[in-house]
């Protein structure tokens, strides 16, 4: 008797701990695994932009921080970064700022710009960032996401259940629209 192939489920639900853009209650979520430094997560990025765009209030997308540190020395930098934005209430602008800018991350100087253009105390992220503030929330997304199936990034999961196909707009727009309870 053959084996059915069933694909990791997310190990910790989404909640109010997360990062997250769209209703909350959306037909269906769609949750990124993702490394600021990564240049896969930077392809992916405007695609998951233009997922947004096209299912608009149907999806929510929530963001979650895998710094490959071993592959990628500024991604935790970078992690620590959005997250001490968030804690000035400007998450996805440095999110976006990051993946938009990721060919400048190691040079401090655009990103304390940004820091500043955004209305961010400049000064209190660096200290956060200099003293690890937010290590301890990256290290929970990053265990999460072991303990879920992660082994690269992005990785994608649709409802909490692991996607294994390409980060393409196509691939991901048809099975967004195939889950269960939809209309489309």
């Amino acid at each position: 008797m053959a084996k059915t192939y069933l694909p990791p489920k997310l190990t910790l639900p989404v909640g109010e701990r997360d990062h997250a853009e769209g209703a909350p209650k959306a037909p269906v979520v769609l949750v990124e695994y993702g490394d600021y430094q990564c240049p896969y997560c930077g392809a992916a990025y405007p695609v998951v932009k233009r997922v947004q765009k096209e299912l608009g209030s149907e999806l929510r997308f929530v963001f979650r921080n895998f710094p490959i540190t071993n592959a990628h020395p500024f991604a935790e930098w970078a992690a620590e970064t959005a997250e001490a934005a968030a804690a000035q209430g400007e998450f996805w602008p440095m999110h976006d700022f990051l993946f938009e800018n990721q060919r400048l991350l190691g040079d401090d100087a655009p990103f304390a710009r940004a820091e500043a253009k955004l209305g961010l105390d400049v000064a209190r992220v660096e200290r956060e960032v200099a003293q690890k503030a937010y290590l301890p929330r990256i290290e929970e997304d990053f265990l999460s996401g072991v303990r879920s199936g992660v082994n690269g990034t992005p990785t994608f999961f649709i409802d909490g259940v692991r996607y294994d196909g390409p980060a393409e707009f196509e691939a991901l727009v048809a099975e967004l629209r195939r889950r269960p309870g939809r209309s489309r």
